[in-house]
């Protein structure tokens, strides 16, 4: 190979030789060999808690590197009153309550995750495992994003952890991210999908 002043300024003329020629050639050839994930829808459940939005941190980096769509789930969970052991109508009209939560995770679909990649907000109404699950299954998601708050002792031993359900129950691979863990997300990508 042999470097040559161009006759014009600030240019450079290459010349090759035929082994050149021969390494380029094979360097072009090589291709890389293509992911063997295939992710393209991804589901985060999110419940507007901290921990929740660590795991849309983590899902949006993916979904970019994969061209996946991301799908924010919230939950509510049906919530009755009830006089002399008889269950009677929701504290909160549904319609209501599905209405205002729609616009909240609508916001902040638009401020987390903006047009980085396709994504939808999702509200449904009944127990959160049970939702997550059939919501996964319904839309054929490839890869589900949880988070979990560490609950343990008595809380844990009657309610279970929805995440820990979750993964015993989907049909699909679950990323399970916990509030105080090694992080493998870079500080930049976390900055720049909080900032976003």
């Amino acid at each position: 190979m042999k470097i040559k002043r161009a006759s014009k300024p600030g240019r450079v003329s290459v010349e090759l030789g035929r082994q050149d020629t021969q390494l380029l050639a094979a360097a072009a050839a090589v291709t890389p060999s293509p992911s063997p994930f295939l992710l393209k829808k991804i589901l985060v459940p999110i419940d507007f808690s901290a921990c929740s939005r660590k795991a849309l941190q983590y899902a949006l980096p993916m979904a970019r590197q994969f061209g996946a769509e991301l799908v924010l789930l919230h939950v509510v969970p049906p919530t009755y009153y009830s006089t002399d052991l008889s269950f009677t109508s929701p504290v909160f009209p549904e319609d209501e309550v599905r209405d205002f939560t729609a616009q909240k995770l609508a916001a902040l679909t638009v401020a987390e995750i903006g047009d980085q990649v396709p994504a939808k907000s999702m509200v449904r109404i009944g127990q959160p495992v049970h939702e997550i699950i059939e919501t996964a299954r319904e839309l054929k998601v490839d890869l589900i994003v949880v988070s979990t708050h560490g609950n343990t002792g008595l809380k844990h031993l009657l309610l279970g952890s929805v995440a820990e359900n979750v993964v015993r129950h989907a049909p699909c691979p679950v990323l399970v991210v916990r509030e105080h863990e090694h992080e493998f997300l870079s500080r930049t990508t976390a900055r720049k999908t909080a900032g976003s």
